[in-house]
């Protein structure tokens, strides 16, 4: 198999091999290989399994180019990806409500028509929150419609001292290549899992969000005895969303959350998935210097407005 190695695996590739009656290419993702023979996964996420027998010609290609993103798309993704605790709805606002933990699980995303004219919807988003004990919270894209709508009506910046979120994306073939650490995956998380992804008692409503989504998988990495890092995927779509990638202190800087993120992608592709999203503090420097290094680029920048 001239041209391809172990090495190789995660990375894009062509591969001429025999058929009957004659030559045909496969172009995609080396999703493993061994002197027996080689699996490539297709852009479709089929696997190519290929005898090494069968191979004339084989070599790694440029990644492929990131194509633009649907941002209206995405912003409603994010929220598929980590559904809340409680969910209700005016028109096609999306109000979630998880007892507080988060804010991504407790405010207003305002995706598509409210059915109402901006202010009375707002008006129910009130009543929502306040029903619940929660201060009423919207997650609004920067330079969106819907920001400017809202300021109109009043609604002020929530968390004025923290910087915008990021929401990144890329393509799954640019963060699938073979980790460089055993990355473990589980269905559900165990109480090993909690405790490195939290300092101190894990939030009551923590894990109904955290596994609430209908295709989802927990990371983690060991040494020294136990989980040092730790991440979670979920899948909605074609999209991998990436969250709660955390590193003990004393294991940063060794590349365990690029590898969470590559053991991440390797689950999702067979899943059919095709692209990748994760979310990042703008000012959190060290990571979105990681992030771009690894593909990712901005889809769109929010923060959270509340009622004055």
């Amino acid at each position: 198999m001239s041209g391809l190695s172990v090495r190789d695996i995660g990375h894009r590739v062509v591969v001429r091999h025999q058929i009957p009656g004659g030559l045909t290419d496969v172009i995609g993702v080396l999703q493993s290989w061994d002197p027996e023979g080689l699996v490539v996964r297709h852009a479709d996420s089929g696997l190519h399994e290929i005898p090494a027998g069968d191979v004339t010609a084989a070599k790694t290609i440029p990644e492929m180019p990131l194509r633009p993103v649907d941002v209206e798309q995405l912003f409603l993704t994010t929220a598929l990806g980590r559904p809340a605790v409680e969910t209700s709805y005016v028109g096609q606002w999306l109000l979630r409500a998880s007892s507080g933990w988060t804010g991504r699980a407790n405010s207003l995303l305002p995706a598509g028509d409210p059915g109402l004219p901006v202010s009375e919807a707002l008006k129910h988003a009130e009543a929502f929150y306040d029903e619940r004990g929660l201060p009423p919270l919207a997650l609004v894209r920067l330079g969106s419609p819907e920001e400017a709508g809202f300021l109109a009506c009043g609604w002020i910046d929530a968390r004025p001292g923290q910087s915008d979120v990021l929401v990144m994306h890329t393509t799954l073939d640019h963060v699938n290549a073979s980790p460089a650490y055993d990355v473990q995956l589980a269905e559900r998380p165990d109480r090993a899992w909690y405790a490195a992804a939290f300092d101190g008692p894990v939030p009551e409503p923590a894990p109904a969000v955290l596994e609430g989504a209908p295709k989802v998988v927990f990371a983690s990495i060991s040494l020294d005895g136990r989980p040092v890092a730790v991440g979670r995927g979920s899948m909605t779509g074609h999209w991998l969303g990436v969250d709660g990638i955390r590193v003990d202190p004393s294991y940063r800087r060794r590349g365990l959350g690029t590898a969470l993120l590559q053991g991440l992608a390797r689950w999702s592709g067979p899943l059919g998935g095709r692209r990748t999203y994760l979310e990042v503090l703008e000012k959190n420097t060290p990571a979105v210097t990681t992030y771009r290094h690894l593909g990712y680029r901005p889809a769109y920048r929010y923060r959270y407005l509340t009622a004055r």
